[in-house]
């Protein structure tokens, strides 16, 4: 059952000469792992803030097509409304993150919706504790450090119990082990927890191993939609600029070789245990 319908979605911000999106239609099942990566430009930020309704609530332009979520028709709720059911991760923490702990900012949003009290504790120590957040809930927002900082915002986030989560690039200002560590944490919310997770990234590496699928944006459009193994090695992908991960060129360097591994590997772990086994076919 798809959680996500975007049906002829065409946006053109104001005073912009060419659209930002120009005819997306796109499905997304619920529980999926989906990972949204393209060039520079291609898109990507604008489908996450179609998906929340900051598109068209709050920033403004020529608005065509329709965007379903969950349900609620993203042009007839308002954000407030919408934020319940998805909640978008920004790439810089600090642009979510305002008050004066952790734990306040985690319940920034359940404060505003009227909960009562004991409900707030409830989503506010489940979302600190899910992102490991809870030894930390006293600290002030600055005081931390950026994988820290992204995973309070997560955290907010996750308070407001959403069945979409959308993060935009969120290990952007991160380093190689900070990035790998929120890709671990997005992965597990989604594994065990259900959460529909849109994921847009240029660090394919880390994440191709736990997407279900890999759509690649080109001028506003879709270009590419599949499974990884598919996408991330075909010459589309690498003709329209995307990262390909060194584990794929590394597969592709065996092929061409003469080495045929069975399969195409998303990690290096994954490669080890295909080379292992071929090498233990071998007569």
């Amino acid at each position: 059952m798809a959680i996500i319908e975007i049906e002829g979605l065409r946006f053109t911000y104001s005073g912009a000469r060419r659209p930002a999106l120009d005819g997306i239609d796109l499905s997304i099942e619920r529980g999926e792992f989906v990972v949204l990566t393209g060039p520079s430009g291609c898109g990507k930020t604008t489908l996450c803030r179609c998906l929340n309704g900051l598109i068209p609530h709050f920033y403004h332009g020529d608005f065509e097509g329709r965007v379903v979520v969950a349900g609620l028709d993203t042009r007839e709720h308002e954000i407030w409304e919408l934020a319940q059911h998805v909640g978008l991760v920004f790439q810089n923490p600090e642009n979510q993150l305002f008050c004066l702990t952790v734990e306040a900012d985690v319940a920034f949003g359940p404060e505003n919706l009227g909960l009562p009290r004991r409900e707030i504790r409830r989503r506010v120590e489940w979302a600190l504790k899910a992102t490991g957040m809870w030894e930390l809930r006293h600290r002030a927002p600055h005081e931390l450090s950026g994988g820290q900082q992204q995973r309070a915002a997560i955290a907010g986030v996750l308070a407001m119990e959403p069945e979409v989560l959308v993060l935009d690039e969120p290990t952007s200002f991160l380093d190689p082990a900070g990035a790998a560590d929120i890709i671990r944490l997005v992965a597990r919310l989604n594994r065990s927890h259900g959460i529909t997770v849109l994921l847009a990234e240029h660090r394919l590496e880390l994440v191709a191993p736990y997407a279900d699928r890999v759509i690649v944006m080109s001028r506003g459009r879709i270009a590419l939609d599949g499974p990884p193994r598919e996408v991330l090695a075909s010459e589309e992908a690498a003709k329209l600029g995307v990262g390909i991960p060194k584990v794929i060129r590394l597969y592709e360097l065996l092929a061409e070789a003469g080495l045929r591994v069975p399969e195409v590997p998303l990690s290096p772990e994954e490669l080890a245990a295909l080379l292992k086994g071929v090498a233990e076919g071998w007569p």
